[in-house]
């Protein structure tokens, strides 16, 4: 499993939340569990008490991506390299789950994380793989949805950079606004042409007389 797909873990996080709306999804131990996905045994570890402190993670992981989507590189990786040092974690080589066509394990990287509570685990996975992403692909990379309100996080993995929204739904969303938008100025400028054209009939017409 390449390390760079943990970083997902860092945009499930960060997306529980819409501040723009008023949205927050992160509000039970369930929904905590939920953002492990198949990672059973590690969300059996969480409790009541790592709602609040996901919250804070969440926030700290906004951040890195604010911080990047402003194209301040140095701020999103001094803040991704504060959670690193906080949430450390254990590379370990793995072959679960993962078989050639001899039966022989398919060795590769896993991430090993923090068996104190399911915060630090979970913390310790999204700033990893997070790491991993911003080096592999550049701080340019991580990304905030353009599409207003909504603001999701998002990696641009597209292979000229050209990623602005978080999903096509926002992408259709923002075409959408935008074509709208473009056919009202066409209409006020419409409008105005028609405006001053009558204007300048009726001045002619007064001159004639």
């Amino acid at each position: 499993m390449e390390l760079a797909y943990y970083s997902d873990y860092a945009v499930r996080l960060v997306n529980s939340e819409e501040p723009a709306r008023g949205k927050d999804n992160l509000t039970s131990v369930e929904a905590v569990r939920n953002l492990f996905g198949g990672n059973a045994s590690a969300a059996r570890r969480a409790t009541d008490a790592d709602v609040t402190r996901f919250r804070s993670v969440r926030a700290r992981l906004r951040a890195v991506f604010e911080a990047a989507d402003k194209g301040d590189e140095t701020l999103a990786v001094d803040l991704l390299n504060s959670l690193l040092l906080e949430f450390p974690v254990s590379p370990q080589i793995s072959g679960h789950d993962f078989r050639d066509d001899d039966g022989r394990p398919l060795w590769h990287m896993h991430l090993a994380d923090h068996p104190s509570n399911a915060t630090a685990g979970y913390a310790a996975i999204a700033a990893m793989g997070l790491a991993f992403h911003l080096t592999e692909y550049g701080v340019d990379r991580l990304g905030l949805c353009e599409a207003a309100p909504c603001r999701n996080a998002y990696l641009d993995t597209s292979t000229n950079r050209s990623r602005r929204y978080c999903s096509d739904r926002c992408a259709t969303r923002a075409n959408v606004a935008a074509y709208r938008a473009r056919k009202r100025l066409e209409a006020d400028r419409s409008d105005r042409t028609g405006l001053a054209a009558d204007s300048a009939q009726r001045a002619s017409a007064n001159g004639e007389r």
